[in-house]
Parts: C-alpha cells; sequence; structure tokens
C-alpha cells in the first residue's frame, strides 16, 4: 500500500517551483517551499497568488480556498527547515553542479525514508540520485509547464530506483489529479525527446529559408491540429532552455537530429531568447507578454504584391476521395468546376458523392439547400481532359503514382490554353517532375490539399525552381478564396507538414521499439503532456501503417538523413499486414 504524504517540500520557486507548490497545497498538502532570499520568496510568493487569484476570477476556486491554498504554504530561505517533511522535490535551474549541491545537502538534512525528486526535463536523474547516501529512494517527477493546469506527470526511474518508492509517488500524482507515466532515465524522457527533436526540425527549415515563420506555424496548426505552432513554441518555452535540452540530449544520444540548429546558439547569443525578452523567432509587445507585434519581418497584410492571374473556371482531374473533396469546395466557393474521371460511370460517382457531402451538410444547418443547389449546378462530368481546354487552373488530383501524373501533365500540357495554371495535389512526389513533363514549368504549381478537403483549412502551396511567382501568387489567391489557409514552401520531400511531423512518428515507433515505454504511456505524454490532439501511435494507425511508412522512406531518400530511416518495427507491422484501423490491426487491435 502506498505511503501517505502529509508535508512536502519543494526547493526553488521559480515559474515551475511556483507551480508545484501550488499543485501540492490545492490536493491538501503542508508545503515547504526553499528559495535562496527573501526577494526570490516574494516573487515566487507573487506567482503563486497571481494564479490562485485568476483560478477565483474564473470561478475555479473561492476566496476561501485561495486563503486556504496560500495558508498551507511555509516559506524559507533555508534547506534545513525541510528536515520534517516526507518528499522533497527540487525544482531549480538546469544546471547539474547546482542540482547536485542541493541532493548532497538533502541527503544529510532530511530522514533516510524521504523520498528526494527532480523536476529535471533533460538532465540524468541516475547522476543525481548517486550524489547522496540513499540512491533508491531519488526518483525524477517531472511535471510540465503550467504545472496547475498541464496533466502529465513523468515518473522517471533510475536502475537502481526502489520499486516501493516508484508506487508511492505514482500513487502521489494521482492523488495530485495527474496522469502519471513511469518511464527508465534517458534524456528528454517521453515527451521532450519526442517534442524536441521536431521543435529543432522546424528551427532548421526557418534557418533553411524554406519558409516563412508564419507559414511554418500556420502549417501545423491547421494541417495537423497543434495547439501551437513550432516556432511560437519554442519561443514559449525559452530559446535557451530549448537549446540547453536540446544539447543535452545529443550528449546522450549522439543523434544529429538532436544536434542544436545553430540558428538556436545566433539568437540566444543575441538575447534573442522568446517571449522572456520579447524577442525571439517572433517579436512580442514587452518582455513575458504573449501578443506578437509585427516586425521588419511580418508578412504585409495588403495582400499579394504581385498581379495573379484570373481563375473563373476550374477542372479537377480524379475521382476519388481527395478530388471529390477538392470539387466541392470549389463549387461551394463559387467556381465552375469541370471534374474528369476515367470513365462516365466514375465519374458520375464522383459527382454523386459530391451531393452525398453537400445533401449531409444541408441536412445539418451547415449549408443551406440554396447553397447546396447552386454548388451541384457549377459541377460539370466529363470523360475527357479535353475538355480542359479553356478552364484557368486544373488540380490533378490522382494516385500517388509518378508516371499517371507525368502523363496526365503532358496531355494537359496540350490541352490547355496559354497562362492556364497546372496544380498537383501530390503530398510525396516531386511537383517538378510534373513540370518537367510540359514545355511550360512555370506554369506548374503544388497545391497539397489535405483530407477530408472540405474541412481541412491548410493547403500548402509548393513552388519548384521554375515556377513562375504570379503563379505562386495566383495559388494564394485561390487558396483563400475558397477559405483555405496557404502556406507556401519549397519541393522538397514532405513539403512542411509531413517533413516535420512523420519523423516525429517515427522517432515515438523507436522509443517502443526500444521498450522505453508502452504505446499507451507514449501516447499518454503526448496528448496529455504537449496537448496533441492524438498520441502518435493512434495517429499511425489513423493515417495508416503503409502510408507511413512510404512517407519515411521517401524522407530517407531525399534527405539521407540516418535518423529518418524507418524504424524497423514499422517495416515489420507493416509487412505482417497490420496497416492500422483499416486492417483492425496496427499498433493496437481494434474491434
Amino acid at each position: 500500500m502506498a505511503r501517505e504524504f502529509s508535508t512536502v517540500g519543494v526547493v526553488g520557486l521559480g515559474t515551475m517551483g511556483a507551480g508545484i507548490t501550488e499543485v501540492f497545497s490545492r490536493s491538501g498538502l503542508g508545503v515547504v517551499a526553499v528559495e535562496v532570499d527573501d526577494e526570490s520568496i516574494e516573487r515566487g510568493r507573487g506567482h503563486i497568488e497571481h494564479s490562485t487569484g485568476r483560478a477565483v476570477s474564473r470561478g475555479k476556486i473561492d476566496e476561501s480556498e485561495q486563503r486556504a491554498l496560500l495558508g498551507r504554504i511555509r516559506y524559507t530561505t533555508s534547506l534545513s527547515d525541510l528536515s520534517g517533511v516526507d518528499f522533497v522535490i527540487e525544482a531549480v535551474p538546469e544546471h547539474l553542479d547546482l542540482k547536485s549541491e542541493i541532493f548532497r545537502e538533502l541527503d544529510h538534512i532530511v530522514g533516510p525514508e524521504v523520498i528526494l525528486a527532480s523536476n529535471t526535463s533533460s538532465l540524468s536523474v541516475t547522476e543525481l540520485s548517486v550524489q547522496t547516501g540513499g540512491p533508491g529512494r531519488v526518483i525524477g517527477v517531472h511535471f510540465f509547464n503550467p504545472a496547475p493546469v498541464m496533466g502529465l506527470v513523468e515518473v522517471v526511474r533510475t536502475v537502481v530506483t526502489e520499486p516501493g518508492v516508484i508506487d508511492d509517488v505514482t500513487a502521489l500524482a494521482d492523488k495530485l489529479g495527474k496522469t502519471p507515466v513511469v518511464i527508465g532515465d534517458r534524456a528528454g524522457f517521453i515527451a521532450n525527446a519526442l517534442l524536441f527533436g521536431y521543435l529543432n526540425h522546424a528551427a532548421r527549415m526557418y534557418e533553411q529559408h524554406y519558409a516563412s515563420r508564419e507559414d511554418l506555424d500556420a502549417a501545423m496548426r491547421f494541417g495537423a491540429g497543434y495547439p501551437m505552432g513550432p516556432l511560437a513554441l519554442l519561443d514559449l518555452i525559452g530559446l535557451d532552455t530549448a537549446y540547453e535540452i536540446l544539447d543535452t540530449m545529443y550528449r546522450q544520444s549522439r543523434d544529429r537530429l538532436h544536434a542544436p540548429a545553430p540558428v538556436l546558439k545566433q539568437m540566444i547569443t543575441a538575447g534573442l531568447l522568446g517571449r522572456k525578452s520579447g524577442r525571439g523567432f517572433y517579436t512580442y509587445e514587452a518582455p513575458d507578454s504573449p501578443k506578437v507585434v509585427a516586425d521588419g519581418i511580418t508578412p504585409s497584410t495588403d495582400g499579394e504584391i504581385l498581379e495573379t492571374r484570373t481563375v473563373r473556371r476550374v477542372g479537377v482531374v480524379g475521382t476519388g476521395t481527395m478530388a471529390t473533396g477538392i470539387v466541392e469546395v470549389f463549387a461551394k466557393a463559387g467556381l465552375e468546376v469541370l471534374v474528369r474521371g476515367r470513365s462516365s460511370a466514375k465519374v458520375d460517382d464522383a459527382v454523386s458523392a459530391v451531393r452525398r457531402s453537400l445533401d449531409k451538410a444541408a441536412h445539418r444547418g451547415k449549408l443551406e439547400e440554396a447553397d447546396r443547389d447552386a454548388a451541384l449546378g457549377r459541377i460539370t462530368a466529363t470523360a475527357s481532359l479535353d475538355d480542359f481546354s479553356d478552364v484557368d487552373l486544373v488540380v490533378e488530383a490522382v494516385a500517388e503514382d509518378l508516371e499517371v501524373k507525368r502523363g496526365i501533365f503532358a496531355t494537359l500540357d496540350d490541352i490547355c490554353k496559354p497562362g492556364a495554371v497546372l496544380a498537383t495535389t501530390t503530398s510525396s512526389l516531386p511537383v517538378v517532375e510534373c513540370a518537367a513533363a510540359t514545355a511550360r514549368p512555370g506554369d506548374v504549381v503544388g497545391l497539397h490539399f489535405f483530407n477530408p478537403a472540405p474541412v481541412m483549412k491548410l493547403v500548402e502551396v509548393v513552388h519548384t525552381i521554375s515556377t513562375a511567382p504570379d503563379v505562386v501568387a495566383t495559388a494564394r489567391e485561390v487558396c483563400r478564396t475558397i477559405g483555405k489557409h496557404p502556406v507556401t514552401c519549397g519541393d522538397r520531400a514532405g513539403f512542411i507538414v509531413n517533413a516535420l511531423l512523420f519523423p516525429y512518428l517515427n522517432d515515438a515507433v523507436k522509443m517502443l521499439e526500444g521498450h522505453y515505454a508502452s504505446a499507451e504511456d507514449i501516447d499518454t505524454a503526448m496528448k496529455v503532456g504537449c496537448s496533441l490532439p492524438m498520441g502518435p501511435f493512434a495517429l499511425l494507425d489513423v493515417v495508416g501503417l503503409d502510408v507511413s511508412l512510404a512517407i519515411e522512406r521517401t524522407l530517407y531518400l531525399e534527405f539521407r538523413e540516418p535518423g529518418f530511416a524507418p524504424a524497423p518495427l514499422l517495416e515489420h507491422l507493416v509487412t505482417a499486414g497490420r496497416l492500422g484501423r483499416k486492417t483492425g490491426k496496427g499498433f493496437r487491435d481494434y474491434s
């Protein structure tokens, strides 16, 4: 049976320490909070009073509960005042020497049965444990910021942590209303190990001028459903903190993907630390302010400077799910749409699919019946590409077969009028290959819609080295016309979203493959700890393991980055026919 704790000690009252102190006190525990001096104590007390005051104003606690909470906290500048507590957690800055000294002192102050914990997010808990005479009682308890709000706690065991200590701390986390996941002592643990590789990759994309900061962030918010874009998140975390975590991970893993992007060190040296300094990847109204203000690289709000080509009539090649979704989007936006299938039967089925989708929207009150009828009236079906001779824009949305796509573009080159924009919806193939099949490569662009097209807001506008600037501007303007958010990037494997998403998913598979944590705990860590809409394994099963493997192989072949090589476990599952939800078995079994 897990032991009961009545009084706990918290060493360090910065943002994390103050939040952890509040969490303990909210749960009815007495807290002895330690800081180096009176000024630091007052700053920490202010954090807690402000946080709890905000909770009162939002109706989450009343004023009497706030008074009781604050009354359970005793502040001190002496570690020796922790002599009577049952549990101690340190939350001082991420410096090994500082934390080691605290653990050595605590070892002589508290009783031998008292659990000593570190809130470190990147340092070795094992190294801290050996600073004491009882390393079996030392454990990592990693809260996430802001601690009163975030539900995840990573419970980090070392090779010598006593089983009873793990059980006691897990039960304590439950009592605090947190979701604990138990893991081994590896740099980054679960959440940071997966999160910071992704953030570092985004920083490299920005550094290489592959896409703007706004487009990188919008791509992950609208395309992957993330609550924040990677560069905005780095600013929130602090670029110096991110650098320290990545550097620690790299020194342990020697994985080049964890080597901090040089731009991070340059920005830190220049004092651009993120929100806390008022400038990072973005510029903020003031230090610690969340409000972004315009700066010298903020895109103009006056629209595209370049003139755009007129687009009134659109041709869509294909009759699959993506093609029918795109047809629906254009028709609802008021554009005339010509949809072409390989046979009259296939194109009739495609139009029927659009009709069913529009009927469903009308039935749910999301679309007026008159608007539904008008949209259907704008759709014309054909089995011949010859009918595309007078369209302003063609969107090819056939299967991901390069030779098929090249054949279509070669035919369109002969048929379409001069100045027509030719677009491909490919998610993984080189757009330039389609452009090279024509005598007008400047007119060819990628328009990568996300599935389901009527719902997903993002479109990646992909330019090749040959795409004319006014074609990119036209593609972006068309996206706005149909209610989508365009992001622009170069013609590289994965574009933005897949290039950031799938290495992260691959890292999760490698973590599972290494028996570091279960699929359930990894999914929980990323959902609860990072507020992602789905954990990596749930997402892989939805996407399809075969589709995921194909994308990862494409990324690896393009970049030849060892860290991008698909995890053998993913290869084996695909070989075994476990493809995810569509086959009923993937990383999980589905009934």
